[in-house]
């Protein structure tokens, strides 16, 4: 009798089990935070804040994001630029931005980074600019 007992509540943990761990993952992924590498040590931008829009740029071809920090950007979309990371040496050299386009409405106001090399600059907005240092914050992925 105790080994049926102990047959008998398995299917019951083992289907609970697998719910439980769908409802965990479902609510960590709502307040997920992931720090990845840090790109540079520092950045140029309009101010201190880097609220103030550098650029607008067009992109010269087609880039998918690798990771959270990075916008995925199409060919001829518009970018307005907000900052550009100084490169370590031997580093790629990418700039942070946001998207515009009446077509992929979705990705406006998302600021990530790319590769400075997928845009080419079209109109400088901001012409006296600071350098500061990058934060963690700078490559949290939320």
């Amino acid at each position: 009798m105790h080994n049926q007992h102990s047959l008998g509540s398995a299917p019951l943990i083992s289907m609970n089990y697998p719910l439980m761990i769908l409802l965990c993952v479902g609510l960590l992924h709502q307040t997920c935070v992931v720090r990845l590498d840090k790109l540079a040590d520092s950045k140029i931008c309009g101010d201190a804040e880097c609220s103030y829009v550098l650029s607008l740029a067009t992109a010269l071809d087609d880039f998918v994001a690798p990771d959270c920090r990075f916008i995925n950007i199409k060919k001829n979309q518009k970018v307005y630029v907000y900052s550009k990371l100084i490169p370590e040496e031997g580093a790629g050299d990418f700039w942070s931005g946001s998207v515009y386009s009446e077509r992929y409405v979705d990705q406006l106001g998302i600021i990530g980074y790319f590769p400075a090399t997928v845009v080419k600059e079209i109109h400088t907005f901001k012409e006296g600019t600071v350098t500061i240092p990058t934060s963690d914050m700078d490559f949290y992925c939320y």
